[in-house]
């Protein structure tokens, strides 16, 4: 090997400086933590790094035109299979005595296609799945969305 010398460790900065408060590195707060380089990640993408954001990633802030801020939510739902029961509760009979029940009233958003149904039902809902309708359809009865409440 070549003739490399070291640095004695008692001739160090660093162990010169032991027992200083700072240890060279000037008053509090500097060479600590992410301070020093205004915050870790993505901070300050709004405010201090705007330029930076403009410059690399100019689609950072904002929303995809094509997908709405408030997405339809749906927070009750309700099976084809349990109309029936729901009918026999809150069902009620109108003109030429046609079975019809009012999904939207009872708190259901949702019809969807699970299960079999036993009669024809009118039903009124603000939403349903293609399953749901065909079955509906098929049984003899009708859906009435909020949408086409003129008829």
């Amino acid at each position: 090997m070549e003739n490399v010398k070291f640095m004695a460790t008692r001739l160090r900065k660093s162990r010169k400086q032991r027992g200083s408060r700072y240890c060279g590195w000037g008053q509090v707060g500097q060479h600590r933590q992410s301070g020093a380089r205004g915050g870790v990640g993505g901070a300050g993408k709004h405010k201090h790094f705007w330029i930076r954001t403009v410059i690399e990633e100019p689609d950072h802030f904002g929303h995809d035109s094509f997908n709405s801020i408030k997405p339809r939510i749906v927070r009750k739902w309700v099976d084809v299979g349990q109309l029936d029961s729901l009918f026999a509760r809150h069902g009620s009979l109108i003109d030429n005595s046609k079975a019809f029940l009012d999904l939207t009233s009872l708190g259901y958003d949702k019809l969807l296609g699970g299960g079999k149904m036993g009669g024809a039902i009118g039903i009124k809902v603000a939403q349903f799945s293609a399953s749901a309708k065909h079955k509906i359809e098929s049984a003899g009865g009708e859906i009435f969305s909020n949408e086409d409440q003129t008829k």
